[in-house]
């Protein structure tokens, strides 16, 4: 078992220096501290010690990494954090990742050097960083999960049910006469995409039009929604109805849509995800899935900081609700009045 002596040595620090750190940080050199603290990680020395400094050394500091600013999506998630860890006591610090590895573990080891008490990830992915942190420490790692739920991961979250949710709106679709739909889905490597996709296709086989999907490729951007959207109006066959993904992606189908002379929803309805604040005020309004998107962020602080007074033991996934909201864009077959049951 490594002892404080082999940290010290490790490091080229005495033991009383060694044990200082993680007792007192406060009170050793930022680059000795520094120094000491990765050869804990590397080590694996006494992690109960490790976690007994992560508790009792307190920043008053979160950190929350989205993975794209310029979606009004996280704006409003962010709002939400903001509010609880700023009534908690927590300053929150915002890392934009651009969806870039290399910016995420960058932000990720903020947390590793204890510039921060812990960590809120928006995107899919855990950073290299957080997952030995999470090997270290269990369910004490104050890392949480906000949007992109996956259970393999083993951190809290706190997201919708997105595979009901993509059931529910291609029965909506359904009910409506629709039966040639196309899907605009986002990064196939996003959980988002994984699961919306599979209720989509479940409520699809339930009609037995499974094989009458078109499904095109997009980005969750208005740029990616308007490409997919030109690719499903120059198919032999073209679509009734078209959901995206996103409201960005539907905002860039209805202007294609736009672009081609094509009406919504008298010759295609158009269905986004989110509820974003445009999503009512465009022409026309935008039916789409409404998310809890503040509360999200709340949730996320709540679970976090559920871990740091140690009243969390195991991750916890909290699952919150979400509504269909039906507005102009979506309506009946071209050529029928079928309404929705």
């Amino acid at each position: 078992m490594t002892t404080i002596r082999d940290v010290a040595q490790a490091a080229g620090v005495s033991r009383a220096t060694a044990a200082r750190v993680l007792s007192s940080p406060e009170l050793v050199a930022e680059a000795t501290r520094h120094r000491v603290l990765k050869v804990v990680q590397e080590l694996g020395y006494s992690r109960n010690s490790v976690a007994a400094s992560l508790r009792t050394t307190r920043t008053g500091r979160i950190i929350v990494t989205v993975p794209d600013i310029s979606n009004p999506f996280f704006s409003r998630v962010i709002r939400g954090v903001e509010e609880a860890a700023q009534k908690a006591g927590y300053a929150v610090l915002l890392g934009d990742t651009r969806n870039e590895r290399e910016r995420e573990e960058q932000y990720a080891d903020m947390l590793n050097r204890r510039e921060a008490d812990g960590i809120i990830f928006l995107g899919h992915r855990l950073p290299t960083v957080l997952a030995t942190i999470l090997k270290r420490e269990g369910s004490r790692a104050p890392i949480v999960n906000g949007c992109e739920f996956t259970p393999s991961l083993g951190v809290s979250s706190a997201h919708i049910d997105n595979a009901g949710a993509g059931y529910q709106v291609m029965q909506a679709l359904y009910r409506w006469g629709h039966r040639d739909v196309g899907i605009i889905v986002g990064p196939a490597d996003s959980p988002l995409t994984r699961d919306r996709l599979a209720g989509a296709r479940k409520a699809a086989e339930d009609q037995g039009l499974a094989a009458r999907l078109m499904i095109e490729n997009g980005d969750f951007s208005i740029e990616s929604g308007r490409s997919a959207a030109l690719a499903l109006f120059a198919r032999a066959l073209r679509p009734t109805a078209i959901f995206c993904f996103s409201d960005e992606m539907a905002i860039g189908t209805l202007a294609a849509a736009r672009y081609l002379g094509i009406s919504c929803p008298d010759d295609v309805s158009v269905v986004g995800f989110d509820d974003i604040q445009m999503a009512r005020y465009i022409d026309p309004p935008l039916a789409t899935v409404r998310q809890p998107m503040a509360e999200i962020g709340r949730k996320t602080v709540e679970l976090l900081l559920d871990i740091l007074s140690g009243r969390q033991t195991q991750p916890v996934y909290a699952t919150l609700p979400y509504e269909i909201v039906v507005r102009e864009s979506m309506g009946a077959v071209p050529g029928q009045s079928t309404a929705p049951l």
